[in-house]
């Protein structure tokens, strides 16, 4: 298994395509000269490369992933504003899944922690019971023999569902090391 190999980040993505979005993205971003050593230029390139064109990946390569024989029964990243960055084909879908009053009430538990605890934690209409997590960072949740696990990052929030024979430490191995790697790279 690959692990966040320099080859797969957002930021190694963008050297090695720099020039090809530069060309497709120049008229958008009203440059008018392109120097590779520009930070603004650097910085707006791999944004715009990072986040429209690499979510999927790290739901299906890092949080779909095999460990000890197991994987996330389903997984997501999802920004803040609550829209849907990449999710696993096996996330609770809109109609009848994940609502957006269900991300604003994680949000808020992560800026006020212990928000959940007394009504749970619901997504997707399953509702988990609210057990320990790391205030302001990690939010566990318990349901029969699965669970959940959310991981806040600057910009987004990362969920794993697990059922047996997957353990809660594996579910939270999985989603806390994304969700630390993406904290690493500004996202």
């Amino acid at each position: 298994m690959r692990f966040y190999s320099p080859t797969h980040t957002p930021h190694s993505r963008c050297i090695h395509a720099i020039s090809i979005i530069y060309i497709y993205q120049s008229h958008h971003l009203q440059l008018q000269v392109f120097n590779k050593h520009t930070y603004k230029l650097h910085s707006k390139i791999c944004r715009y490369f990072s986040h429209n064109m690499s979510w999927q990946a790290y739901v299906d390569d890092h949080l779909m992933c095999e460990i000890e024989g197991n994987h996330l029964t389903a997984a997501a990243i999802i920004g803040h504003d609550g829209s849907i960055w990449a999710q696993s084909a096996t996330f609770p879908q809109s109609l009848f899944g994940v609502k957006p009053e269900e991300i604003t009430a994680i949000i808020n538990d992560f800026n006020e922690p212990g928000s959940l605890a007394p009504t749970g934690l619901h997504l997707g209409g399953t509702k988990y019971m609210v057990i320990q997590g790391e205030a302001g960072a990690v939010i566990r949740g318990k349901k029969g023999p699965g669970g959940v696990t959310v991981k806040k990052t600057g910009m987004a929030i990362i969920i794993g569902i697990y059922d047996e024979p997957m353990t809660p430490g594996q579910c939270n191995m999985i989603v806390e090391r994304l969700g630390d790697y993406l904290l690493d790279q500004g996202f």
